[in-house]
């Protein structure tokens, strides 16, 4: 690419891009918003064996995602290095989700728990085989550093809008079957929708940056080499604390309403929709965000937007603190509203560094290996997310927290002992506290800026000297 003209992305390659995400967005949410929730309260787990099913399926999945993502580097079909995967894989999410969300009710808790188990593994699987190529697909669309923003800006409003409807939609589904039918419907529509999306991907997503014609042959070295590069411990490090806040946050938000903010109305036996409008409206903020992020990024850098937006989503979850039971329904909104607002900064940043980064890799080994990047990566982001809702769900075992009874005639859950209320509030407020403030001392230690990911490109090409000159500067 010679000029400013081919460097610019069509907007149906980066709409065909960008369409996958809708899976990656919208399966986050739903599994983390709704699944500790259809555990305990559908399935009728204790909250430890809950934590336990989030915690051992992610991690044996996690250890999956660097296989994949070498299995990804040495795929060679006619259409695309990535993108034969996603092609195949995509009809195996209406399986895997449906059998994710069956309401399993034997009158036995082992065989409700090895049910959950081994769904959720499928599941996991299955997306294994999807998010490790598209990830690194990101990363083959083009090299040029902005373009890579605004293609990432782009691909998280799909992910972001996804979000948001499955925060709501879902429950709606689900409330409109009597009993747990309405899980089924549930994933089989969402299972539907992100399959149409994937197959887009797949089919019309037309790599920019050729493959190497020959890939390396696989090592252990090879294996673990991405931890080599500084820069993407740095990038590693920011993924996990974003995702990890995520995660305790959104797997407590509906707890939280129902539970602690609106805990008399739950008691009375009534629904509200303070849940599923405060959660629409803190994705939506996140969609409105991302124009003033990405006009930031570049004014300045990539990693003074995480900062920014780290210390706004501090500030919001720390006013939590401030928030009484049954106040008024405006300030939850105000609060979802910050908080989205916030969030879409940190959550912009790792996939719009994640090119630049492989760059690094590229220069440092000579060779490109996005597909190991990209699955170290989602095995940091997977223990994350599972040690995050794992944590979660045993701190509020340890608080109380009752599970539903699913023998036939038992009470529905309706309120919570006041230390587990307790609990969620202290986890969600000072979550982003502790974990945001770690990415925001990595970010003054990143120095992949734009100037010195033009030098990378630059000496990737040039002699040893130039490289070694390039990566001391980082």
């Amino acid at each position: 690419m010679d000029n400013a003209q081919e460097k610019r992305l069509s907007f149906g390659r980066m709409a065909a891009f960008a369409v996958g995400d809708i899976f990656g967005g919208g399966h986050f949410n739903i599994i983390n918003f709704l699944y500790p929730g259809f555990l305990a309260l559908a399935v009728g787990l204790p909250a430890h064996l809950a934590g336990a099913v989030i915690l051992i399926a992610r991690i044996w999945d996690a250890v999956s995602d660097p296989i994949m993502g070498f299995i990804s580097d040495r795929m060679r079909v006619r259409f695309g290095t990535r993108r034969g995967v996603l092609v195949v894989s995509a009809p195996l999410i209406v399986l895997s989700m449906f059998l994710m969300f069956y309401p399993y009710s034997n009158p036995s808790l082992s065989v409700r728990f090895w049910s959950v188990l081994m769904s959720y593994v499928l599941f996991y699987a299955v997306s294994t085989s999807i998010m490790i190529p598209y990830f690194s697909l990101s990363s083959e669309m083009t090299e040029d550093y902005t373009e890579r923003a605004r293609m990432t800006t782009v691909r998280l409003g799909c992910s972001i809008f996804s979000s948001i409807v499955c925060v709501a939609v879902p429950g709606m589904i689900i409330d409109g079957y009597e009993g747990n039918r309405g899980y089924i419907a549930m994933s089989l529509i969402f299972g539907t929708i992100f399959m149409l999306c994937v197959l887009a991907t797949g089919l019309f997503a037309r790599e920019g940056v050729p493959a190497p014609k020959k890939a390396e042959p696989f090592s252990m070295r090879g294996f673990v080499r991405p931890f080599q590069v500084k820069p993407f411990r740095q990038y590693l490090a920011l993924f996990l604390c974003c995702q990890m806040t995520m995660a305790i946050m959104s797997g407590l938000f509906f707890f939280y309403v129902d539970f602690y903010f609106c805990k008399n109305l739950t008691a009375a036996g009534e629904s509200n929709m303070v849940g599923l409008l405060g959660a629409a409206l803190m994705f939506a903020m996140q969609i409105v965000a991302l124009p003033f992020y990405l006009a930031l990024i570049k004014k300045t850098s990539k990693t003074t937007v995480y900062i920014v937006g780290s210390l706004i989503w501090i500030a919001g979850a720390l006013c939590l603190f401030l928030l009484r039971p049954n106040a008024s329904q405006v300030w939850v909104y105000v609060l979802a509203a910050v908080l989205g607002f916030g969030i879409s900064g940190p959550g912009l940043i790792p996939h719009a560094i994640f090119g630049d980064v492989v760059d690094v890799g590229t220069l440092q080994f000579g060779v490109s290996a996005a597909g190991a990047f990209s699955g170290i990566a989602n095995l940091i982001n997977k223990i994350a997310a599972a040690a995050g809702l794992a944590i979660v769900m045993a701190g509020l075992g340890l608080a109380g927290f009752v599970e539903q009874d699913v023998a036939p005639g038992a009470a529905k859950v309706v309120s919570q002992p006041q230390a587990a209320q307790t609990a969620i509030v202290v986890i969600m407020a000072l979550a982003p506290l502790v974990f945001m403030s770690v990415g925001i001392l990595v970010c003054a230690r990143y120095k992949l800026n734009k100037e010195n990911h033009a030098r990378v490109l630059a000496a990737i090409d040039g002699s040893e000297e130039e490289k070694a000159a390039v990566l001391a500067v980082l």
